[in-house]
């Protein structure tokens, strides 16, 4: 983005921009005050869907940012992601749904990688747009996605620049003329795609297990769930000097465990399971036998206490009082909470019970991270809110220990373990390819037609590569494959230089007035030329017959199928029967026709087969030319006439 540059994060984040269309804009002052409001709008009406979402990293925000670099002022977030790439096509959906309830703004959205939205609709770009002139011109308005196109070299249209525009022109463009950047419906279609189900797809992506936990972990999640997400960084990502602080356990004693339920996101639940760890003796964090039914509950409490206690490690226990921020002191916080009553984010609870207790500490977090969020020298860590929590929000060890009794049902983790089949399909419905390409059925694969291999690898070698790479044909089907065998020849005649250039004499009989005196020196150099070219041409045509000749009653000569031997031959016939007769008669015998496709199409087969299911050259090249082979019914394939 023009004024921005490039992300400079190593951890993978996400940047959105949200800017006033150019007949909304005012001057400084009063433009700040402007985005100032849309921003509390804007975070209070989506509070309800933002507020107990579990982040991996940090949560969706916004802040005002003054113009610069030709960059209008207008409202920036960045959220770093990690490794759930969920949060950042959530955030794409909420910047889709921001445009479109205040259809006066104009958003662009980009991570590390980008503009990861024409990524995600790679198969469907027009052939100008690439990444060297795609800059500034993919933008969400009014809900729909914009492409500001490109004129042609021989048009010119006034509104359109040539080159890639500004940020300026963009909004302009964006306002003028909503309609003619709109992008195309199959791109639209593949971003939808990606970001279809919200805000229901939330709830799927949450995993609920018992874990059994201190008093004090149980008590700080009911304030603060979005922690979860630190500590559970805190332990993937240990060290041997975090570990120093786990030997023996300060602030979350082992003795106070209790077994409670946690709701993790599927990511975070993952990194959990996944890393094997032996807890040291001292700490007290003892684990029962694998075979124990309450085994890996034992196990994810050991984890996230290690993951708590290195959180408050890192902090002093008498941190500063100065840098906790009373969150209802704010002027903002009662029109905040008033809106959150209006959009039912309390469900009916009652007032003062323990449920809407907690919702409410969760609307507080949430608007001191997002609305009122204090400077970053004065922000608490996660450590300090830990012991911030567990210093002001007294808790009963024995009211915790009778909710054991009540706890809801664990969540199945049996999609931690896949089949081939199953990620298989997980990855289909994930690229769309479940509904734009659906599997053959069995009466198609009956009656599945070979020649579609061979059809679409001459359709491959038939296209023209550059440094970009080879270009896959779409659909094989969609255009006649043709080969014509004379201009194949005649380009090969002029690689070898066989044909001389015509001379231009003919057509201009004044030059050869003006050059007359070396004129029959130059047709005798170009017939000797010519006769000489030919001549060589010739000899590489005998010397290429030769070699047929010889190589036809070798090994690798039989190695190659013909329509006369799968006549004669059955085809169990290998290389080595007869090897005593190759190399008699070998110039005596014609050279039997090669069938280039017969032999195309077995050797695909036969490398196919050999993958036995997996991924291999033959299926991917295959798949990309959007040709579906029918699985291996015999063990011992044979291609038929």
């Amino acid at each position: 983005m023009e004024g921005s540059g490039k992300l400079a994060m190593v951890e993978d984040a996400v940047e959105y921009h949200l800017f006033l269309i150019p007949d909304k804009a005012r001057g400084t002052e009063e433009h700040r005050e402007i985005l100032q409001k849309y921003i509390e709008r804007i975070m209070t009406q989506f509070a309800p869907i933002l507020v107990p979402y579990i982040w991996q990293n940090q949560p969706f925000n916004l802040k005002y940012k003054p113009a610069k670099g030709g960059v209008p002022a207008h409202m920036y977030g960045m959220t770093k992601f990690g490794d759930n790439i969920e949060d950042e096509w959530f955030i794409v959906y909420v910047i889709k749904q921001i445009t479109k309830e205040f259809p006066e703004l104009v958003a662009r959205i980009e991570d590390n990688d980008g503009e990861f939205l024409l990524i995600e609709a790679a198969d469907f770009l027009p052939k100008w747009l690439d990444p060297d002139n795609s800059a500034n011109r993919v933008f969400f308005h009014h809900g729909e996605l914009c492409i500001i196109p490109m004129p042609r070299k021989s048009e010119r249209i006034p509104w359109l620049p040539m080159t890639p525009p500004t940020i300026q022109q963009a909004l302009s463009i964006i306002s003028a003329h909503p309609e003619a950047v709109l992008a195309s419906e199959s791109i639209q279609a593949a971003v939808d795609r990606r970001i279809s189900g919200y805000p229901e797809r939330i709830e799927a992506s949450l995993h609920r297990a018992h874990c059994f936990l201190p008093a004090g972990i149980v008590a700080v999640l009911k304030q603060r769930p979005r922690l979860l997400s630190a500590a559970v960084q805190a332990f993937y990502l240990r060290d041997p000097i975090d570990l120093r602080a786990c030997r023996v356990f300060k602030t979350f004693l082992p003795e106070t465990r209790i077994m409670a339920s946690v709701t993790f996101t599927k990511c975070l639940y993952a990194q959990l399971v996944q890393q094997k760890f032996v807890p040291d003796r001292r700490s007290g964090y003892g684990l029962p036998p694998p075979s124990h039914p309450q085994y890996r509950a034992y196990e994810l409490g050991m984890k996230l206490a290690h993951g708590f206690e290195i959180l408050c490690s890192k902090c002093s226990p008498h941190f500063s009082d100065s840098r906790k921020s009373l969150v209802t002191a704010s002027p903002l916080w009662a029109s905040f909470l008033e809106s959150l009553k209006r959009n039912d984010y309390f469900k009916g609870l009652m007032d003062g019970s323990a449920q809407y207790q907690e919702r409410l500490e969760m609307a507080k977090n949430y608007f001191q991270l997002s609305i009122h969020r204090p400077e970053s020298s004065l922000a608490m860590s996660p450590g300090e809110e830990i012991l911030t929590v567990l210093q002001t929000q007294p808790f009963d060890v024995a009211e915790l220990k009778t909710e054991e009794a009540d706890l809801p049902p664990e969540d199945d983790d049996q999609w931690l373990d896949l089949s081939p089949d199953q990620l298989d399909q997980l990855l289909q419905d994930a690229s769309g390819r479940k509904e734009s390409q659906p599997g053959p059925q069995k009466e198609e694969l009956q009656n599945y037609d070979v020649a579609q291999v061979s059809d679409s690898m001459k359709a491959f070698i038939s296209k023209v590569s550059s440094h970009k790479g080879a270009e896959l044909p779409r659909d094989p089907s969609e255009a006649p494959i043709t080969f014509d065998a004379d201009s194949f020849l005649n380009y090969f005649d002029k690689i070898l230089g066989a044909k001389p250039q015509e001379s231009d004499s003919e057509d201009d009989p004044g030059e050869e007035d003006v050059e007359g005196v070396d004129s029959d020196d130059d047709v005798g150099f170009e017939a000797q030329e010519s006769e000489s070219l030919k001549g060589a041409l010739g000899s590489l045509k005998s010397y290429m017959a030769r070699m047929d000749q010889e190589l036809a009653h070798t090994s690798m000569g039989r190695s190659f199928t013909t329509k006369e031997r799968l006549n004669k031959d059955p085809p169990s016939h290998t290389a080595n029967d007869n090897s005593d007769e190759e190399d008699s008669g070998a110039g005596d015998c014609a050279v039997e026709a090669v069938d280039v496709d017969l032999n195309l199409i077995s050797n695909i087969l036969e490398s196919y087969s050999s993958q036995a299911g997996l991924a291999g050259p033959a299926s991917n090249l295959l798949h990309s030319m959007g040709v579906r082979l029918p699985d291996n019914a015999d063990h011992n394939p044979q291609v038929s006439q």
